[in-house]
């Protein structure tokens, strides 16, 4: 028989862990391990009007549900017996080298998410070595991100084209003499998309309180307190505006923008130029025609036309058509490391993330975007050596294969 005895109490104390009860911000980011444990932190700190701007998508939501199917619906093909001691995650992109295969995406109103805003984002791409993109629909000015990060950042400035286009160029120029270096013209809103998510919950920027928000506000007295004692909300390089997200959008952005308009801006804009919005074959090959550096495979996030194409499908035959022409980037859907690579293996040079990184920012303000772009870097280097490669530029179609969910009916 097995001889027992009782337990001492130097044998249990190795064994017996006590947590705090309620734990602090560092502790529940560092438990974090995936960008969905990221969202649900985020979820459970920011007011529900925030949240659903950065969760939802249009009508539906078809488009995105589809977009992180298509990156479910993936097969890796690892090879075996590689060195894979080290894995290299640098890329070169608009002729500079990025420590990370991906870059923060331009996100509006992004102050509302957390008071640090964008140049939260901007310290951590700058810490990471990765680019930041700062939206016309930001809540920071161009000269203030600037100001506010070091020498080594690296920022692109996204913009809408206007009707006025006085205020367009404007805006052009301003980021220029702040030292940003790429210009991401966004070419898929000619009219804002049906968010029913913010029309239901009323939304608008500064955030208005309703009775429904009121009680929200009880449980996330933080939030409120955080936004009533900083800076107010507002658009940064806009006029104040007291009306719903879309009402905005529909009156600023001008539905007859053309080919022609880009090639104006590409004569008054010094540095890289990319094209934000594509979804059609024929579109890329006539935008590698135009001048421009590179080209975003976007549906916006599925926050514009519901049922778009999805980016990751489109991938394959754009890289075909124009890789050798242009860079082909890509957003949308990517919630994970995985994502990433699978997008680089299929002849994307570059990747962006936009609610990755809100999530982030949702659930612990800087920190909590370091702890988002470390997720999806440790995902990226464990994928990659799981794969048998040892740098981004060994990834090629052979490692992932599409699978089919949704067949084009002939």
């Amino acid at each position: 028989m097995t001889a027992r005895r009782v337990p001492r109490p130097r044998d249990l104390a190795p064994l017996v862990k006590f947590e705090r009860p309620f734990g602090g911000r560092e502790r529940k980011l560092a438990r974090a391990q995936t960008i969905w444990d990221v969202r649900e932190l985020a979820r459970k700190r920011t007011p529900k009007v925030a949240f659903d701007y950065t969760d939802g998508a249009a009508d539906a939501e078809i488009s995105l549900a589809r977009a992180r199917e298509a990156f479910a619906d993936i097969e890796f093909r690892p090879a075996i017996l590689r060195d894979v001691s080290s894995a290299d995650t640098t890329v070169q992109v608009l002729g500079k080298t990025a420590a990370l295969p991906f870059g923060i995406a331009p996100t509006g109103f992004t102050r509302m998410m957390h008071t640090a805003g964008e140049l939260a984002g901007a310290r951590a791409a700058e810490r990471a070595g990765i680019p930041f993109t700062l939206s016309t629909m930001g809540t920071t000015a161009i000269e203030d991100v600037a100001a506010g990060t070091g020498p080594n950042a690296r920022h692109w400035f996204q913009l809408y084209m206007w009707t006025d286009r006085d205020r367009s160029l404007a805006l052009v120029e301003r980021a220029a003499r702040a030292g940003f270096d790429t210009l991401v013209v966004t070419v898929d809103v000619p009219v804002a998309g049906a968010r029913l998510r913010d029309v239901r919950n009323g939304m608008t920027v500064p955030p208005s309180i309703t009775l429904s928000g009121a009680v929200d506000a009880l449980r996330r007295p933080w939030w409120w307190w955080d936004l009533l004692t900083t800076e107010p909300l507002a658009f940064a390089s806009l006029d104040r505006w007291s009306g719903t997200v879309a009402e905005l959008l529909d009156a600023m952005f001008d539905p007859t923008v053309g080919f022609d308009d880009l090639a104006w801006i590409r004569a008054q804009w010094p540095g890289k130029l990319l094209v934000k919005g594509v979804q059609t074959v024929d579109d890329a090959k006539r935008l590698a025609g135009l001048g421009v550096d590179g080209i975003i495979l976007s549906n916006h996030g599925g926050r514009q036309l519901d049922r778009a194409p999805v980016p990751l499908h489109l991938l394959p035959a754009v890289v075909r058509e124009v890789g050798d022409d242009l860079e082909v980037h890509l957003d949308t859907g990517i919630m994970h490391g995985a994502d990433i690579v699978a997008a680089l293996a299929h002849g994307a040079r570059f990747t962006l993330v936009g609610r990755a990184y809100l999530y982030g920012l949702m659930a612990g303000g800087e920190a909590g975007v370091d702890r988002t772009i470390e997720i999806l870097r440790t995902q990226i280097v464990r994928t990659m050596k799981l794969l048998g490669v040892g740098s981004v530029e060994e990834l090629e179609p052979g490692h992932v294969r599409l699978l089919e969910r949704y067949r084009p009916r002939e």
